[in-house]
């Protein structure tokens, strides 16, 4: 997982939408939105999120979800199943550390596959790797056998991970996921490489 970074000029944030439970229109625009920011990619899993996955706006604090105090800040858009395993889990996990928070990537370590935090009496920090399943074994495994096979493809067609993964983006955006292990492991600018979902 990456830093997530919202954008002050969000449709979401000039058009002073929020989240009404029940209403589907509103919801789904907003889901949209969401999609677009994020190019596409699970906020948690950093797959990307096709037209067959169930997604869900991810109200990341529950308790403000239906009160006034929800925002924009607090909605991201999730793989379903990573948002309904840490939906009852929430209050277990406190302090936790934001997805926003500036100092993420430092706190939040990728390492060879895996996710650990930096400092181990940061308890925000575990505790998020804990509630969002960072560390989970299937997940970082899947992970870890992605990058071996984009290396291995790499060296096979020998090419450049920049031009490598900017055919797969023209190719097919879905043949791309975990863009902080990319980013770390091919020393490339992923994000910036990917174009906004039209």
């Amino acid at each position: 997982m990456r830093r997530i970074i919202k954008d002050d000029n969000s449709e979401i944030v000039t058009q002073n939408l929020k989240y009404i439970e029940g209403n589907s229109a509103n919801n789904q625009n907003i889901s949209k939105i969401l999609f677009k920011e994020q190019k596409g990619f699970c906020a948690y899993t950093e797959e990307y999120i096709g037209r067959a996955d169930a997604r869900d706006i991810e109200h990341f604090n529950p308790n403000l979800k239906g009160t006034n105090n929800d925002s924009y800040s607090n909605l991201f858009l999730v793989k379903h199943l990573w948002n309904s395993e840490k939906s009852s889990k929430w209050d277990k996990y406190q302090p936790i550390l934001y997805p926003t928070d500036e100092n993420f990537n430092s706190k939040i370590i990728y390492d060879n596959g895996d996710y650990r935090v930096a400092n181990s009496n940061d308890i925000q920090s575990s505790n998020l790797v804990r509630l969002i399943k960072l560390d989970d074994l299937i997940l970082a495994d899947e992970r870890k056998k992605y990058i071996r096979r984009k290396k291995d493809e790499i060296e096979r067609f020998g090419q450049s991970s920049n031009d490598f993964f900017e055919i797969l983006i023209q190719a097919d955006i879905k043949q791309i996921s975990y863009l902080r292990a990319i980013q770390e492991e091919f020393n490339i600018d992923i994000w910036n490489m990917i174009p906004e979902p039209k």
